[in-house]
């Protein structure tokens, strides 16, 4: 298979995941309870097309762990609205080689939030990629999320061709010396793209191109003027 078709498969299996009965489309509500919920019963109270699931993140100004819940709905409007992700063309020369240095004990760094009004969130950064870009060495850090890198950045573009707080990148580890591989024909618009009860993560300082980077998703497209910060 060329680059070409694994990257159309790759953005084939995009528009599967968005759509699914648990993508970023059906998600419809973000609750947070404090304490453990009664997961049971949320299940047992809601339509058939609806899916909860338990979340848990830690309160930005005390530090302790607060629960909630999340409903997914598969037939969500924003599924029914959903027309396409607009993308740019393939580029070949935006698959980037560049090097990750792996840092001793588990180091934090802050990250601000969508919905968090300026504060922040520390997020697990194993270590520092450095990559060269237009002649510029650029040292970025991108978090653990679930065992795979995830690059949050921004560009020149966002906010005018692409979505406006920035977009996301998988950073593939090549081999045992630390290459990795970004291939910015795979940045994506985040979950908060999708829909509004997302929290998402911003581009640190350090992650923030001074340059466009015309490659990968633009934004998601909607039909009939649908807002998922309206609906």
């Amino acid at each position: 298979m060329s680059e070409l078709e694994e990257h159309t498969q790759w953005q084939a299996d995009r528009r599967a995941s968005v759509t699914s009965a648990t993508g970023n489309l059906a998600l419809i509500e973000t609750r947070w309870t404090g304490e453990l919920p009664d997961l049971e019963a949320e299940r047992r109270s809601v339509r058939e097309t609806v899916t909860v699931t338990p979340i848990e993140r830690t309160n930005i100004e005390t530090g302790a762990a607060e629960h909630g819940l999340r409903l997914w709905d598969a037939d969500a409007p924003a599924i029914r609205a959903f027309d396409r992700i607009d993308t740019y063309e393939y580029d070949p020369a935006w698959v980037l080689e560049g090097h990750f240095t792996p840092v001793s004990g588990e180091r934090r760094v802050s990250f601000e939030h969508i919905r968090d009004n300026g504060g922040t969130r520390d997020l697990v950064v194993p270590g520092d990629i450095r990559v060269e870009l237009d002649g510029h060495r650029y040292d970025l850090a991108a978090f653990d999320d679930g065992g795979t890198l995830l690059l949050v950045f921004g560009d020149e573009t966002n906010g005018s061709e692409t979505y406006g707080s920035g977009r996301f990148l998988f950073v593939q580890l090549r081999d045992d010396e630390g290459t990795v591989v970004l291939d910015f024909n795979r940045a994506f618009v985040p979950p908060c793209g999708f829909s509004a009860q997302y929290n998402c993560p911003l581009p640190p300082a350090s992650n923030r191109f001074p340059l466009p980077i015309r490659a990968g998703e633009k934004n998601v497209v909607f039909r009939d003027g649908f807002d998922i910060y309206t609906a």
